[in-house]
Order: C-alpha cells, then structure tokens, then sequence
C-alpha cells in the first residue's frame, strides 16, 4: 500500500478535474473559477478601467482562493515588454511629488511593473536627455516625469522618446499625456474660506518662481480675490520651507493683512510661529490657511486649516494613463478634487491693527542634528 500521509493537498481544479498538485494556477484557471474569459482577467489585473465592479470583484475573488501569482518572464515574452516603467524626479524634497511617488510605485506593483527611478539634482535639456536616454537604455516600456517645474515642460517638448512619457502638469488642463490634481480650485478653496470669513482681502506667501504649483496657487488664490472684488495685494515669494514662512512674518505684520494663505504647509508653519513670537496671535489678529495637508499639520499650534490633496492617487492616475498609452487607449482622470480642512488657525478678523507692547526677540529656529 502506498503512504500517502505526506502527501501536499492537491489544489482545488475550478473545472471539476482532478488537479495536478505541481502545476501552479494559471490565469485560465482564474478565468474559469470566475465565469470570465481570460482577457477579462488579464484586464483587471493590469488595472483597466472599463471592467465593471461586479466582474472586478468576482475575479480578485478569484485569484485569492486559487492564489494566483503571474509569471512575469512568461507575460514579457507574451507582450514584448520588460514590464519596467522609468520614472525620472525632480524636487521630491516636497511633499507632493514625494508622495505622488509612492503612488506611482504602488500602482507599478500591482500592475505586474517594476520602476527604475532616475533622481536629477539640476533640471535642464541636457539633464533631462541623460536621463531619459539611461532609461531607454534599460528598455523601460513608458516613462513618468515627476518634475513639476517649468524647466520640465520646457525641457521635453519637442523631445522625441521611443516610449510613451506622461508628464506631472500642475495647473494645466487634463491631456492623455499629462496628470495633475486641481490645484487652482485648492487655492480658490483657501482663498475663499477666509473671505466668507469676514476678511477684507487675503494675502498670499507664493512658493518659489519656476514651480508649476506656484503659478497655480497663485492663479487660483487671483481668481478667488478677483470673483469677490477684491484687490489682490502683491504676494510674498518663499521657498516652500518653514524657514522662509518664518522670515516672512515681519512683511506681514507690516501689510496689516489679517488673513494669510500661504503655498504649502511648511510655509504656514514658520509664519506661525513668526507671528507667534512677535506678539500676534493666531487667529485672533491674522488667520492662516496652508495647502497640501501633510500629515503633521493637526498638530500645529494651533491646528492648521489647509487644503487636502490626495497626491498618493494621483501618481496612480499617472500609472493608469502611462499604461493606457502603452496600450494604445485612453483613461479619463476621475481625480478626487481637493477639499478644504477646517482647523483652528483660520477664523474671522479681530483686531487688524493689533501691535504689540512689548514684542518679544525673535529668534531663528535651529535645525536639528
């Protein structure tokens, strides 16, 4: 008699045959066990976006209970790809893009790609050929470029690549080879809060010249003045750090602004405290909005308002629509749009003029080592 008490579980054959317990489940075994052909699975799998709910969720059933894993050398040699997506960066010191990343990288995975990450230190022509020609070289079947400035934009166009390149666009209008959240409408959200408020106008802390989301920002923030009409004090350049916010206050204080939006978070962190230890209070004599909501803004002191915006989906909207052109087809940009968080450091005027006594010294927050 043969011992078969050692024997692997034979894995469940959705076709009713006896299953062979060295063969691992194909996508036609996924096909079967969810009632679709196995294009729908290949479909749903690369994350396509006309596949309907229903049949989304019986074929991720699916391949949960067989545990289907793909091959990937067999889906190279199949398609003729190397299932690799170039992805070259620029400014990932910044929220935004760094988190756009990660989405970018997340939806890459479950797409059955790998990423090859091209870092650039300085933005130009040149540079940006380099890097471009490096991830041709590694035969990468699409390329991202995740560098939201306006030496990018000026950099590829007219710049011939052998793959499909999808750009991050703040600011501009959707195209199939471009992404970007609404950042306009953000600026118009924090810009408009403080005007329903009770404030008169709304000064502006821009981000640094030659930054798509600067010019955005600031269109929005003009916008939002210009609907109400109210005049549109000239804005105050920083450099997206709490640093600059920080060395900012004294030219607001001196505007006799009560209502402050400044272009990220970081920066409405140093105007605070800038504020804060020369005597003005927040809100009580100047309100201050920021953007992005980085995860440690309800903690400020106090709790910053800002504007929400969800970058993570955004740089899996830049995966769908990369794969989309490789495929030769088109996605909508079903972006959420950004909202508005109201916290505490926003509220209606108090005293515009309010000066203090006795100021205390100001002194320069030291970088930790």
């Amino acid at each position: 008699m043969t011992d078969t008490a050692h024997r692997p579980p034979r894995r469940p054959d959705p076709s009713g045959r006896a299953g062979d317990p060295a063969r691992a489940p194909r996508m036609a075994d996924v096909a079967r066990l969810a009632g679709v052909s196995p294009q729908t699975v290949s479909r749903v799998i690369n994350g396509h976006p006309n596949v309907s709910a229903q049949v989304r969720e019986r074929v991720q059933q699916a391949v949960t209970t067989l545990r289907y894993r793909r091959n990937p050398a067999a889906r190279s040699l199949a398609t003729r790809r190397t299932m690799s997506l170039g992805v070259v960066t620029y400014g990932l010191a910044q929220h935004g893009p760094s988190v756009a990343l990660t989405g970018i990288a997340e939806a890459a995975r479950q797409a059955g790609y790998t990423t090859n990450l091209v870092g650039l230190a300085e933005l130009d022509r040149a540079a940006l050929r380099r890097a471009l020609g490096h991830l041709m070289d590694d035969y990468v079947d699409g390329i991202v470029l995740l560098a939201p400035v306006d030496d990018a934009v000026h950099a590829v166009a007219g710049l011939h690549t052998e793959v499909p390149l999808v750009i991050f666009e703040p600011g501009a209008p959707p195209r199939p080879a471009g992404f970007a959240a609404h950042e306009v409408l953000g600026a118009r959200l924090a810009t408009r809060h403080l005007l329903d408020l009770g404030h008169e106008t709304v000064l502006h802390l821009s981000g640094p010249a030659g930054w798509l989301a600067t010019t955005a920002r600031i269109r929005g923030w003009r916008e939002a003045l210009s609907d109400a009409g109210r005049h549109a004090p000239g804005p105050i350049d920083t450099s997206w750090t709490a640093e600059s916010g920080f060395q900012a206050a004294p030219r607001v204080i001196a505007s006799g602004s009560t209502a402050v939006f400044a272009a990220n978070d970081q920066t409405a962190l140093g105007l605070i405290r800038g504020l804060t230890e020369r005597g003005v209070r927040v809100p009580e004599d100047v309100s201050v909005v920021g953007f992005d909501d980085f995860p440690e803004s309800g903690y400020f002191s106090p709790p910053l308002t800002t504007v929400r915006v969800d970058f993570a989906a955004l740089g899996r909207l830049a995966v769908r629509k990369l794969l989309a052109l490789i495929e030769g087809e088109e996605v909508s940009d079903p972006l959420d749009p950004p909202t508005l968080v109201v916290r505490g450091s926003a509220g209606p005027p108090g005293s515009p003029n309010h000066t203090p006594t006795h100021p205390p010294q100001p002194t320069i927050p030291q970088e930790e080592s």
